[in-house]
């Protein structure tokens, strides 16, 4: 099926997933592949963010979460962290124009302030540029972890619990995902992870309870409009029951 035909029945179908979460992984395989350097796969993965990005703004995706460096990250090489800081802040530079002027909204999850000034910067600029724009809400998962959010989460519970603000009968699953990074979006339809590793690497842990995985073992850097529309239509022909039975879901 063409990328064309891909579409055509996407669209006829309807059912578009309203928020997508993606796990960017494979650029160093990728880079590897190809006898380049690692970081020329972080290059190329650009070009896969730009165009992820643009079609799923074009099929009306509201919500899309690229996790773009975790807390573990920190772990890699000094010169490879400080090139992907570099890297990331000259991406935003060139691109907040473009998803300016496509109506796209730029969010972020994640502690910030422990990223080098200057992206840290960079990043606030775009974001307050883009904060009326009402297209896709483009979220980057930046020095994030599922578990360090979830006790954060706790954490703030506890003190509204102190203070009286709530008491502990009225702590519900609601309770906790107000306290989420992601408060204000609804969790993910669908999450897409490349590069062939079958886990969710302390991304979104919560939010994922009823996403619907899709594991594919394209790289990220080969991962384009074809990839995304093959894994959108896996989506659409799945039954999502919620722990019910399909009769009652088709009821």
């Amino acid at each position: 099926m063409s990328k064309t035909e891909l579409r055509e029945t996407i669209q006829r179908n309807g059912n578009i997933p309203e928020h997508i979460a993606i796990i960017m992984d494979g650029n160093g395989r990728w880079a590897t592949k190809h006898s380049l350097p690692r970081l020329a796969g972080h290059h190329e993965g650009i070009n896969s963010v730009r165009e992820i990005t643009k079609v799923c703004g074009e099929l009306g995706v509201k919500h899309l979460t690229l996790y773009t460096f975790s807390t573990e990250n920190w772990q890699r090489p000094k010169k490879e962290v400080s090139a992907l800081m570099k890297l990331l802040l000259n991406t935003i530079r060139e691109e907040i124009k473009s998803l300016h002027e496509n109506k796209v909204k730029l969010t972020t999850i994640g502690n910030l302030d422990v990223l080098p000034n200057s992206a840290y910067d960079g990043i606030q600029e775009g974001i307050k540029l883009t904060k009326n724009n009402r297209g896709l809400n483009l979220i980057l998962a930046l020095n994030y972890g599922a578990r360090q959010e979830i006790i954060i989460a706790i954490k703030k519970i506890i003190k509204q619990v102190e203070l009286a603000e709530i008491n502990i009968e009225q702590v519900k699953e609601k309770t906790v995902s107000e306290n989420l990074y992601t408060k204000d979006v609804r969790d993910p339809d669908l999450l897409i992870r490349t590069g062939g590793e079958n886990r969710v690497s302390n991304f979104l842990l919560w939010q994922l309870a009823y996403s619907e995985l899709y594991m594919t073992d394209t790289f990220w850097p080969e991962f384009r409009e074809f990839h995304l529309l093959e894994a959108i239509l896996n989506f659409q022909k799945r039954e999502r029951r919620f722990g019910k039975i399909s009769r009652q879901v088709k009821a």
